[in-house]
């Protein structure tokens, strides 16, 4: 694949180059990252020619923000597009002296609290402005509203009528006056979809878990449904949080957490098949879901400015057809997964986000 080829997202009109930057990492979710190599990391990006940038309050708690933003500032606004998040507002800890930034193994010392009403959207929308220190963001998107933050079906359907009832009429207005080019919505899990379809004129998803070589479970209901409705897919976790990336060694992490057993050996199952065809099992996981029709791009965090251009290298590693084949013919792939062309047949027949 061409990394920086552009892909409509959905039914806007902003285009995504196929390889994104993801800011989770700059917000130091693993591991604390020197100021210098964070500024590197963009800058490197930036220069390789990602041109499409996502972060988020919550990454760091600012942290994030304001570190994609110091680099991007100079920059030509029309040269890149950049999304953040809302669904969260950041205040000073009671104490001057905290230092706590849980969960984040860095970051900075603010406390957040999730608010999707009107004022809390408009507020967020501000506060994000300020921390990147830009005039706009091309895109925003509803963060962490399902159950893994709010646990139960009284906490899921309180956020979800918190944003029924407000915020989402602030997220409207901003789409409608311009002020933002397309609303989205996170999604760390399957079940969430479809809820926010039955309420909301959703622009595009951002799946993270549900979609890469190890989970496909997006692909059977949810992934068709936005499909039917035009609605883009931005993949947020292509490497699964590291071990498609690192392969099944020991302290390999899935979903933020350390690998299990079943994963482990699922991982070891998709490096084996990728193996005999020459291909690092990283390089297909990065590929993979661009094979679906309606996937504008994959955005992998990144750490270093060596991470950046491994990556770049790996969309462009050359991936035969047979590949996915024996992927599904073993089971490691779905039979609803869609598939990337092969290196010849995508010269003659682009993918469907490309036009």
């Amino acid at each position: 694949m061409d990394p920086f080829t552009t892909r409509r997202l959905g039914r806007t009109g902003v285009r995504l180059t196929e390889l994104g930057f993801g800011g989770a990492p700059l917000g130091e979710v693993f591991e604390k990252i020197p100021e210098k190599t964070a500024r590197q990391t963009v800058e490197t990006a930036y220069r390789c020619g990602i041109g499409y940038f996502d972060t988020s309050p919550w990454y760091g708690h600012g942290l994030s923000e304001h570190r994609l933003g110091h680099v991007l500032r100079p920059k030509d606004r029309g040269s890149f597009v950049l999304s953040t998040k809302v669904g969260r507002l950041y205040s000073a800890p009671p104490t001057p002296d905290q230092t706590d930034t849980t969960p984040w193994v860095g970051g900075l010392p603010f406390v957040a609290r999730f608010d999707y009403t009107y004022d809390g959207i408009r507020r967020s929308f501000e506060d994000s402005l300020q921390r990147l220190g830009l005039a706009r963001v091309d895109l925003l998107i509803i963060h962490d509203l399902d159950f893994l933050y709010h646990r139960t079906e009284k906490g899921v359907a309180r956020r979800l009528g918190e944003l029924e009832k407000g915020g989402w009429k602030a997220l409207a207005e901003m789409r409608s006056s311009g002020a933002i080019r397309g609303v989205g919505a996170g999604i760390n899990e399957t079940g969430m979809i479809p809820r926010f379809l039955a309420r909301f004129d959703i622009d595009f998803f951002l799946v993270a878990m549900p979609y890469n070589l190890l989970t496909q479970e997006a692909a059977r209901e949810e992934l068709p449904m936005c499909a039917e409705r035009r609605v883009g897919i931005v993949v947020g976790a292509p490497f699964a949080s590291g071990i498609l990336a690192t392969g099944a060694k020991k302290k390999a992490m899935f979903n933020y957490a350390p690998a299990g057993a079943r994963v482990l050996e699922k991982s070891r199952r998709l490096a084996k098949v990728c193996g005999r065809h020459g291909v690092p099992l990283a390089a297909a996981a990065l590929q993979f879901p661009l094979g679906h029709r309606g996937v504008a791009a994959v955005i992998p965090g990144v750490v270093s400015p060596h991470q950046v251009r491994r990556n770049v290298q790996l969309a462009r590693h050359p991936i035969p057809g047979d590949l996915w084949d024996e992927l599904k013919a073993e089971g490691l792939l779905i039979p609803e997964a869609q598939t990337p062309p092969s290196p010849v047949a995508s010269e003659a027949a682009p993918a469907g986000g490309k036009d």
